[in-house]
């Protein structure tokens, strides 16, 4: 084995191809079919979007274990630890698992094409291996696990969290059974457009002919629909084949037959335990996708509920009650912190009926790709007290960047930090009872504060 520890496999990932992010489907192709020659005889779902991916992936891989299915899912990127990219049963894979896996990937991405004939630790290598990127062998670990575990007959259904983009992501070298698109937004706009339009276009290429796929957008753009009836895919659009309604205590999902089979109606929904209005939005998409694969995996009412209010995905809106509030949130573009801003409001207008008066504190490191003055926003009216810090990655923006830009919506304080830990602490000794405390901007943000200050 090249290397003993997960650690040195990921290090070495990091700088074994010339970009970290280079679109195509070619190499990774090109590396899976040399591990594998036939696909997966189970259902595999794919999810695409902008916002809302990992909450749909997290109540599907929730809602079929509850029904007693055994579940692969592959999302990115992580919070804390690797390992929580694949799952198996919502348990993260361990490392001699994903040690072993690389090992494979890295022996057939050196192999002699004319040597693929036997097996893969008997033939010889060429002198240019395929080069991958750290996305892409994380892509290649994952469906070489799950190929295994279904091997084993220790798997039911696999669930693919598309990393940016769609068309031309690692993941789309499969061909899934659903594919789900939620909602879209501005983000990665250097690579994937700076239109919703062309955005759209992009998530549309996880799309199949005569394959279904549903989009939990509420807004969804032309070119979704357009790609869809291009290629020939059955759509099934929010507000349209299928929509939920909010009662005060619980909802209600219905969706048409649309020729798949008779209407469906689920009623008595529990509220998702994912916070946010936006997530009815996502459990809608979700409860079609487990329309569409019923005849193959039937879900019982009592698993949808069950699934809905155990779902957890860290970091995204994750609520942590106390004298002070802590919201951490990966939100880190406009929509998603437009989400967390509507979330933030309600719990300013719950304290001011309680006759409270609440302070916003919030604690950002976004990246200086993202759109940062249209994402931090959102929020210009809120935050009293901003506590500034440069995520620790080496793509992250400066402390002094976001200050000019926060300092225009002329909040009490604005201080800028050089650690994380710091601000954090000093976030802490100035709030007060009551105040809502808010860490958002990056997974590596909200990563750097979770296991060091908060145990949850």
């Amino acid at each position: 084995m090249r290397f003993n520890t997960l650690d040195q496999w990921l290090s070495w990932q990091e700088t074994l191809h010339s970009s970290e992010i280079e679109l195509g489907l070619d190499r990774v192709r090109q590396v899976y079919q040399r591990l594998y020659s036939t696909p997966f005889n189970l259902p595999v779902i794919s999810v695409a979007g902008t916002n809302g991916k990992g909450s749909s992936v997290g109540m599907l891989e929730s809602i079929y274990f509850q029904a007693g299915y055994r579940v692969g899912s592959y999302s990115t990127p992580h919070l804390l630890n690797y390992n929580e990219r694949i799952r198996i049963n919502l348990q993260p894979i361990d490392d001699e698992r994903l040690c072993e896996s690389f090992e494979r990937i890295d022996i057939a991405r050196q192999l002699q094409d004319s040597e693929l004939g036997g097996s893969l630790l008997e033939s010889s290598f060429q002198a240019e291996p395929i080069s991958l990127t750290y996305f892409e062998f994380g892509t290649l670990a994952a469906l070489d696990i799950f190929h295994r575990a279904e091997l084993e007959n220790s798997l039911d259904v696999i669930i693919l969290e598309v990393g940016l983009g769609g068309r031309l992501d690692a993941v789309n070298i499969l061909d899934a059974d659903v594919a789900l698109i939620t909602s879209i937004g501005l983000d990665h706009t250097s690579w994937l457009g700076d239109t919703r339009e062309k955005i759209g276009f992009e998530k549309a290429g996880i799309m199949r002919t005569n394959k279904p796929v549903v989009c939990s957008d509420v807004d969804m753009p032309t070119s979704i629909q357009d790609h869809a009836t291009q290629i020939q895919a059955p759509l099934y659009r929010i507000g349209h084949e299928f929509e939920f309604k909010q009662g005060e205590l619980d909802w209600q999902w219905s969706a048409s037959g649309m020729g798949a089979g008779n209407d469906s109606i689920r009623s008595a929904l529990p509220r998702p335990a994912l916070i946010g209005e936006h997530q009815y939005q996502n459990a809608s998409g979700v409860l079609k996708v487990l329309d569409l694969l019923s005849s193959k995996l039937p879900v019982s009412q009592a698993h949808v509920r069950q699934g809905l209010m155990d779902v957890r995905v860290d970091g995204r809106c994750q609520i942590i009650p106390g004298e002070h509030t802590l919201i951490l949130d990966v939100a880190h573009n406009p929509d998603s912190v437009q989400c967390l801003a509507q979330i933030v409001r309600e719990m300013v207008k719950t304290n001011l009926v309680q006759n409270k008066t609440t302070r916003i504190h919030a604690l950002v490191g976004m990246m200086k790709d993202k759109n940062i003055v249209d994402s931090l926003s959102p929020m210009s009216r809120l935050v009293n007290e901003w506590y500034l810090v440069k995520a620790p990655i080496e793509r992250a923006a400066e402390p002094q960047i976001l200050s000019d830009i926060v300092r225009e919506f002329k909040p009490i304080s604005v201080t800028c930090y050089h650690e994380i830990s710091a601000a954090y602490s000093e976030m802490q000794s100035r709030a007060k009872n009551g105040d809502i405390l808010l860490v958002f901007g990056s997974f590596y943000t909200v990563a750097a504060i979770k296991p060091a200050w908060i145990g949850t």
